[in-house]
């Protein structure tokens, strides 16, 4: 009979989904040693070695195979329990494990902290990270749901949006384009552009705009942050393209510009994504239905405050 801990499955679990002692230790805020340890006594209570070493990496045995199925059908009931308990507790206790990326990191806040407002008794767990890692974290079913923009096709996802994500092109203060209107497309082909890493969202929005113009753009800067490129055109390096969420705060201020450049802004959504069959707790459907229904005005309304704010303190300091 075997003698197996949840704590051990769980362990377990995220070593292989990871596959990496030191990335399972990461996410468990456990030491590596204390994850190794874990590993061998599950080895010694199933008999049989669960990973083996090739090269630098681990791999899962064929029992090792066996087990990560049978660990996630066993982790995934217990949290399908942990969300019927949760929903017959009301909202009193509830949490919210959400990822977001990037990008949306620039609003996610503000709307968490409205939602939190009025449920004073939920914890939240906010993860940002790129696209390819929150796609990750809604397959492995490790979060109750993700904001991004449009999400990929034929994966078991369901999607909606809940506000509308405009890219535009942002410029310094003082570019020679600042002054212009309805710049043609094809002139942005003189001027360098700071870019996202390929696979963001929004490098594939932008690369889609301009194969559809038939313009070619030269690329300096790559980055993985949108507030490295923010940076980097305020100090002249060259333009770039983000969601204008992103860039309220500079553009609010001056430090940025919007060109107005045919065919701008690219107009996309924010869409809340969970898992197609997944079992929302009462917390989790309470927040999803909060931004279907209130985030777009919201947003709205920040950035009105926003810049009546900023106003106020231009006139209090001339």
């Amino acid at each position: 009979m075997l003698h197996l801990t949840l704590r051990q499955l769980k362990v377990f679990e995220t070593v292989a989904r990871h596959q990496s002692f030191s990335r399972a230790a990461e996410e468990l805020y456990l030491s590596q040693p204390a994850v190794s340890m874990q590993i061998k006594q599950l080895e010694e209570n199933v008999s049989l070695p669960l990973f083996e070493l090739m090269g630098k990496r681990i791999h899962l045995t064929e029992a090792g195979s066996e087990l990560y199925h049978y660990s996630r059908d066993i982790l995934q009931r217990l949290s399908d329990l942990e969300t019927a308990l949760e929903e017959l507790k009301g909202m009193e206790r509830g949490k919210l494990n959400i990822a977001v990326v990037t990008t949306a990191n620039y609003f996610a806040p503000h709307l968490l902290a409205k939602f939190c407002q009025r449920h004073k008794s939920i914890t939240v767990s906010l993860n940002v990270s790129n696209r390819e890692s929150v796609l990750k974290q809604l397959d492995d079913n490790i979060i109750d749901l993700a904001i991004m923009g449009q999400p990929p096709e034929g994966l078991d996802i369901v999607s909606q949006s809940f506000m509308e994500n405009p890219l535009v092109v942002v410029a310094p203060p003082d570019h020679s384009l600042c002054d212009k209107t309805k710049i043609p497309v094809k002139r942005l082909a003189q001027e360098v552009f700071l870019v996202r890493e390929p696979g963001s969202g929004t490098r594939s929005a932008m690369e889609r705009f301009f194969k559809q113009h038939n313009a070619r753009i030269r690329t300096g800067m790559e980055t993985d942050t949108t507030e490295a490129i923010k940076q980097a055109v305020q100090a002249g390096m060259g333009l770039g393209i983000m969601s204008r969420h992103t860039a309220e705060l500079e553009l609010t201020t001056g430090r940025l510009k919007v060109l107005d450049v045919q065919g701008f802004p690219i107009q996309r959504n924010w869409f809340v994504v969970i898992r197609k069959n997944k079992r929302l707790s009462a917390t989790a459907q309470a927040f999803r239905d909060f931004l279907l229904s209130e985030a777009e005005d919201l947003m709205q309304k920040t950035k009105e405050n926003n810049a009546e704010r900023t106003k106020k303190n231009q006139l209090n300091c001339s």
